[in-house]
């Protein structure tokens, strides 16, 4: 593994450790830094031995680097529009020596097919923008309102794009928020990408959910799986023994 004194630390940017494989991340605390939905999406995700694995919007490459060290995936590519975020996924990737394993690209989600080959992808993850509503945002070239809000890209271009690129019989998994299943669905569908497996995340036994995690089919037949809710906190401060495991503490 290289040596973080031979990666080069831009301004404000530090290494996190991930706690997996003994991997870690650089990431800018000025910028958006990956968060738990990033993790539990790494954790539901299901990729075969052998299978190619394409992450829309991977910003500093959180998903493809959890990936790697939790599947068997041949190879794992993160698409990133935005340069400064790549290139800090490209120096994590370093860090790690995982330049045979991931790639990233820069480009835009609504660009995809065209940079990618139809059909090419056996696994497509994303962890889009959630919120719709630009109202309010003084600056739309932020990073942060990037990685929030549909600045760049909607949901229906990550699925449009998703279901372009993914292999008959492929997976698409994302994470997003319950607020906008039924748009969810009813887009998969459109793009006959089948809902096949969904869970809820909930932040507290008592409280709304706030995630759902989807795995949809390119192709498949109508029939969907409800995973029992998964929990975050016992208690604050407090993870579930499930998240510890997600984590990998």
């Amino acid at each position: 593994m290289v040596s973080e004194n031979t990666i080069f630390l831009k301004e404000n940017e530090r290494i996190d450790d991930l706690e997996r494989n003994g991997y870690r991340i650089i990431q800018d605390t000025h910028r958006f830094c990956f968060g738990m939905d990033a993790v539990l999406l790494s954790g539901f995700i299901r990729v075969k031995d052998g299978a190619r694995v394409l992450d829309l919007g991977t910003g500093t490459g959180i998903i493809p680097i959890l990936l790697a060290a939790k599947t068997r995936a041949a190879h794992l590519t993160g698409l990133e529009i935005q340069e400064e975020s790549a290139d800090m996924a490209r120096r994590s990737i370093c860090l790690n020596s995982l330049q045979e394993k991931i790639a990233i690209v820069t480009g835009d989600i609504k660009e995809a097919g065209s940079l990618f080959d139809a059909a090419s992808f056996d696994v497509i993850t994303s962890n889009p923008p959630y919120m719709t509503a630009q109202h309010g945002l003084t600056n739309l070239e932020d990073a942060k309102a990037i990685a929030r809000h549909e600045i760049l890209c909607t949901l229906e271009d990550v699925i449009a794009q998703a279901a372009r690129l993914l292999k008959p019989g492929g997976n698409f998994f994302m994470v997003h928020r319950p607020f906008r299943l039924a748009e969810i669905i009813v887009l998969l569908r459109d793009y006959k990408l089948e809902p096949k497996r969904m869970q809820l995340v909930y932040p507290f036994v008592d409280k709304e959910p706030n995630m759902v995690l989807i795995e949809a089919n390119r192709g498949g037949r109508p029939r969907m799986t409800v995973e029992k809710p998964l929990i975050v906190y016992r208690e604050p401060g407090v993870y579930m023994e499930e998240i510890y495991e997600i984590y990998g503490y």
